[in-house]
Formats: C-alpha cells, sequence, structure tokens
C-alpha cells in the first residue's frame, strides 16, 4: 500500500518543525512540491531549506508538478474553488500514482493542515474515487501561533471566545457577541473598514521568516501604515502571507 504523509511545516522558519514532523519526513521517498511559478521561488526555498536540515541524509525524490493556477477576483467564488479544487485533485493523482508500491509521499503543508488548507479534502475526494493509499496528518505550527508568540500577547481575554475567520467574511462585520477575531486570506485590507471603530489589531507578515514585518496598535494610528507596508511588501516581494488579530476595546 502507498503511505501518504501530511506534514504541516509551520509558516516559514525551519526551526518551527515539531519532532514528530522531522521524524516523517525522514520517512518519506518522495516529497511532493506543487511548483507557484518563479513570483513564489521564495515558498520553494523555504521547503528545499527544510528538507535541506531535517530530511536526513537518506536518498529521497522530488515529485514537482505545476500548481494549478486560481481567479483572484471570481464571480462565483464557491464555484470556483470547486473548479480549482477538481484540478489540484488531477495533480494529486498524478503524483500518487508515481509512487511504487509501499513507497511514501510527503506534501509539505504550511502551518497545519487543518487550517484553511484544502490538502485532506483534496486527498479525501481522490479515496472516495478509487485511488488506493493510506494517509497520516502530521500537526504544525500555524500563523495564528506564531502571530501570537511575535507580538507576546495571549489570544484571548479572559472568559472570551477567539473566533478564526476569513477576509472574506470580515467585510460582513464581527460575528454577533464575539470581540476578537483572527483574520486568515485577507487581500483586501479589511481591518480599514474598522477604524472609527475602538477597535486594536495585532498584525503580521512572512512570519517566522527573516522578513517578519509587525505591526500593533490602535486600527486609528496603525492602518495606514500596514497597508503601505503590505502592498510595498507584497511589490517588493512578489508574495506576501499575513495575518492579524482585530479585538474591540473595553468601553
Amino acid at each position: 500500500m502507498k503511505t501518504i504523509l501530511v506534514i504541516g511545516i509551520g509558516v516559514g522558519d525551519p526551526d518551527q518543525l515539531t519532532l514528530q514532523a522531522v521524524q516523517a519526513l525522514r520517512r518519506a521517498d518522495v516529497f511532493f512540491v506543487l511548483d507557484k511559478g518563479r513570483e513564489k521561488a521564495d515558498l520553494r526555498g523555504l521547503r528545499e531549506e527544510i528538507l535541506r536540515r531535517h530530511a536526513g541524509e537518506r536518498p529521497y525524490r522530488i515529485a514537482e508538478a505545476p500548481s494549478p493556477p486560481r481567479d483572484g477576483a471570481p464571480a462565483d467564488y464557491r464555484a470556483c474553488v470547486d473548479a480549482l479544487n477538481e484540478a489540484k485533485q488531477a495533480v494529486f493523482r498524478t503524483l500518487i500514482e508515481g509512487l511504487a508500491e509501499g513507497e511514501t509521499g510527503a506534501f509539505l503543508v504550511w502551518g497545519d493542515p487543518m487550517l484553511y488548507d484544502s490538502t485532506l479534502r483534496n486527498l479525501d475526494a481522490l479515496k472516495a474515487a478509487g485511488l488506493a493509499f493510506t494517509h497520516e496528518v502530521i500537526p504544525g505550527i500555524t500563523a495564528i501561533q506564531a502571530l501570537a508568540a511575535a507580538h507576546r500577547i495571549p489570544l484571548n481575554r479572559i472568559a472570551e471566545a477567539v473566533t478564526v475567520t476569513t477576509g472574506r467574511l470580515l467585510a460582513d462585520g464581527f460575528p454577533p457577541g464575539i470581540a476578537s477575531v483572527v483574520v486568515l486570506l485577507d487581500g483586501e485590507d479589511t481591518y480599514r473598514r474598522f477604524v472609527g471603530q475602538d477597535v486594536e489589531i495585532f498584525w503580521g507578515a512572512y512570519l517566522g521568516t527573516a522578513r517578519q514585518i509587525l505591526v500593533a496598535g490602535r486600527i486609528d494610528d496603525v492602518a495606514e501604515e500596514i497597508h503601505r507596508r503590505r502592498h510595498a511588501a507584497r511589490a517588493a516581494n512578489g508574495w506576501i502571507m499575513d495575518t492579524y488579530l482585530l479585538r474591540r476595546l473595553p468601553s
């Protein structure tokens, strides 16, 4: 039987890998890499550095395939995501079929596979379609954990809940009864909608890397700084991964 490891590798720092993740890297015969093109070559470089540090001295292979492109401004978001996942499943199938029986392949997933990542859903879909393999999941450090650590803050206030959401959903406002939200996948600077609403923000980009950028403060004071630095960094690097905690100030 073929085995697939889905390994959470943190958000950029090779030293953030857990001991369990390191042990999993040393089991894999083949590492699957979905190439996102020259613009995001840094992301590939970080994966290669993780393998150099942690995969051990034994021989292994890297199997590459182009990452399916995604429409940045779809008319129908859900239909776009469904089409993207179907394309990824076709790529995954080719990669897995390239394994010999008894071999172990590995997907290296940014952060943790459970948080806004499609790898597990796509593997489940392939299994349901009859592709034979077994798979294991190894958790990793998430952007949420890295953000809180970098700002030296607890995520929640005493006796309060925290909601994890996306920029697309935050555009409708804070969830009812919730004073703290962690926001991922925000390409529209949605935090700017909360200027004038007694909200504080803890923002971070390229968390865990040498390029890490952190900004924190009242949204009225720092929203434009975050906007400026975010867009300058994306223009300079060709990509950006960022997240933030928004919190209503006590009245």
